[in-house]
């Protein structure tokens, strides 16, 4: 298919100007109005600084959150995948009880405030849960390949509670969106590829495996990669429970600077950098996908 060149009509031009003069008038009052001393030349170290007792460069505080933030987003979107895809499935399974219990859990997670579920999940339910699995700094200081494996995962051991409930509040909440995204897949496929499958001797789990989900996973690529997106964002709502991702540096960074809008409007740039490159990488994906199709059977 050929992509059709897009023409700007007038409207487009007056809302465009429209637009400008609106960003242009903020940026006035931001700069020239505003009673407000800006100093942008003490934003860098907080992204980037010279250490001299190591003598090398180490991440500011700023870097750190946005490590955090990160490591936070993929293990939580990792975790969201796998319960997601099996919810999905159990959405749309053949069994009453499997479909009970997945829309209980959408039901449940989807009408419950984030903030509020992060709460809960920390005090009563992480505070209880983690160190019932001897999760926590002692864990994670031993020499041990559970020990590895959780700092791997959670960096400091001082952080790890915080950061494992953190992880695991936000797959859940996410997981529970990925699950109606999987479903809605999973039924978009015409009714005529169960049938034909069925007809050639396959059980249901050749038919979801071989032909079901290949097809379905080409159409939930794009709001996978926007559930992605939203769960770095979400991942701000951790900063409640101390977890030192990128929000949180940003505050407590303003509470000792007093640089509140040079520390915000820098976490904002960073945050629409590392969403775009995201959104443009998946739809890189998602190109070579319609190009090559054979590369998800």
């Amino acid at each position: 298919m050929i992509d059709k060149p897009i023409k700007a009509t007038p409207t487009d031009l007056i809302l465009l100007l429209g637009i400008g003069a609106v960003g242009a008038w903020l940026l006035y009052q931001a700069l020239v109005t505003a009673d407000y001393h800006w100093n942008w030349q003490a934003i860098p170290q907080y992204l980037l600084r010279f250490d001299k007792t190591s003598d090398q460069w180490v991440p500011g505080l700023i870097f750190q959150g946005l490590l955090v933030t990160l490591r936070l987003s993929f293990w939580a979107t990792a975790l969201a995948l796998i319960m997601g895809v099996v919810m999905g499935l159990f959405r749309t399974s053949c069994s009453l009880y499997r479909r009970m219990i997945g829309s209980g859990y959408v039901a449940l997670i989807r009408n419950i405030p984030v903030l509020v579920w992060i709460f809960i999940f920390y005090y009563f339910i992480g505070d209880r849960l983690l160190p019932a699995v001897s999760i926590g700094p002692a864990t994670m200081g031993e020499n041990t390949a559970v020990g590895g494996l959780l700092r791997f995962v959670a960096g400091e051991p001082s952080r790890a509670p915080a950061f494992v409930s953190g992880v695991l509040a936000l797959a859940i909440y996410e997981g529970a969106y990925i699950t109606e995204i999987i479903r809605a897949g999973i039924q978009s496929i015409d009714r005529g590829q169960w049938e034909a499958s069925a007809g050639l001797g396959f059980s249901r789990g050749q038919q979801l495996r071989y032909i079901i989900l290949p097809q379905a996973f080409r159409r939930v690529l794009p709001p996978l990669a926007g559930q992605f997106i939203s769960t770095i964002k979400d991942s701000a709502i951790v900063s409640v429970i101390s977890i030192q991702e990128l929000t949180f540096q940003g505050t407590e960074l303003m509470a000792a600077t007093f640089l509140t809008f040079e520390v915000w409007l820098t976490i904002l740039v960073i945050y629409f950098i590392v969403c775009l490159a995201c959104g443009l990488l998946v739809e890189r994906f998602e190109k070579r996908f319609q190009q090559n199709p054979q590369r998800v059977s």
